[in-house]
């Protein structure tokens, strides 16, 4: 029994659930080229034996930043044994033991002891190893605002970037993101001596290029026939005015499942519809919890107001209710539209035309603050 025939129990839409995993690495990456070869003339001339350069890798999340890194070093690792890079996702691993042990297992294949062995023996074993095969390393750190957070990012780009100093001949770089744009990272002044670093910035998709990008996971994922174009044109919008692929690949998987606990041939109207209803709830309550107090509070305020507050009004309620300053409340305020809880939208009015209305994105009363 082919797709076009209603679907029995053991038939899926899916040709390839997988395709629609955070992780998935897809065969065609597009629109990323510059950025790329950024990255690879940074690493080029470990290629050769000499430095690699440093880097500072900034985009929006989800704007292709992660892929982009594991291609470059996919590729690296596939024409040079001169080079060894390691990703490192900092949300996950968070001390100095615990990079170095990931560090550890890219150069030997396996985790070093949990116990019992001291951290210098570690570090000493990784950089000897690196010595003897005259080879360079180059960490990514994805998301390395966390390591400021729990204060291990000085050491840890210190005992990287300053290992030349014990162990001659050893060659490290660092790629540093930030999917944060507020983050402002500052290094100690030991550190700023070496980490030199390069720009490059992931901007956010454009319309065309996100259709094209979910028609690959499409054609990857789905048997075809299964989602028609124009459902295809809605869900690339819907991912447009979001500013998150992950959203539209997200869209994706949840109109598949719910075609297929439908019994549908294809994915309808109705199963996008569905899909959006159950997605926006689930992204509205995990963003509420990453709010921190002061931009928990000044979201309260919002959904409190009784009418439209101009930003203007809502700055001087917040001073006089937090004693915080005006810039700082702009900083909170930039960051709630940042993460798509709220619109701002300029009037015309006010001093130079600058006044702007807040304007709430979701339904507040279907969620606690």
């Amino acid at each position: 029994m082919g797709i076009e025939d209603i679907l029995m129990y053991d038939e899926s839409l899916f040709q390839n659930i997988n395709a629609f995993d955070p992780d998935y690495l897809p065969p065609n990456y597009n629109f990323r080229d510059t950025q790329m070869e950024a990255m690879a003339m940074a690493i080029r001339p470990a290629m050769r034996g000499g430095q690699p350069s440093n880097a500072v890798i900034l985009g929006s999340p989800a704007t292709g930043k992660t892929t982009a890194i594991r291609k470059v070093f996919e590729l690296v690792e596939k024409n040079t044994e001169k080079v060894v890079c390691v990703y490192i996702n900092c949300q996950i691993h968070t001390t100095r033991f615990g990079i170095f042990s990931q560090i550890f297992k890219k150069v030997f294949g396996h985790l070093p002891p949990e116990t019992g062995v001291p951290f210098s023996r570690i570090y000493a074993q990784i950089m000897k190893e690196l010595q003897k095969n005259g080879q360079s390393v180059v960490v990514a750190f994805d998301d390395i605002n966390y390591l400021f957070q729990t204060n291990h990012a000085n050491k840890v780009v210190y005992d990287l970037l300053r290992a030349y100093e014990e162990y001659p001949g050893v060659k490290a770089s660092i790629f540093a993101i930030l999917s944060d744009l507020e983050f402002k990272y500052a290094f100690d002044k030991n550190v700023n001596t070496v980490f030199i670093p390069q720009e490059i910035m992931f901007p956010l998709y454009k319309y065309n290029e996100i259709e094209d990008i979910l028609r690959d996971r499409v054609n990857a994922g789905f048997f075809p026939g299964v989602l028609s174009d124009d459902i295809l044109e809605q869900i690339s919008m819907y991912t447009l005015e979001n500013g998150d692929l992950r959203v539209g690949i997200n869209l994706l998987r949840s109109c598949g499942n719910i075609a297929e606990a439908s019994a549908s041939r294809e994915i309808t109207q109705e199963h996008f519809d569905k899909a959006i209803e159950s997605l926006v709830s689930i992204n509205v309550s995990e963003t509420l919890k990453s709010l921190n107090s002061a931009e928990r509070e000044l979201l309260q305020m919002i959904v409190n107001f009784d009418g439209i507050y101009t930003a203007g009004e809502l700055g001087e309620d917040y001073k006089q209710k937090t004693g915080s300053s005006y810039a700082s409340f702009n900083r909170t305020l930039d960051k709630l539209e940042f993460v798509r809880l709220i619109d701002t939208k300029y009037t015309g009015k006010g001093v130079r035309g600058n006044s702007r209305e807040i304007i709430l994105r979701f339904n507040p009363e279907d969620y606690i603050i």
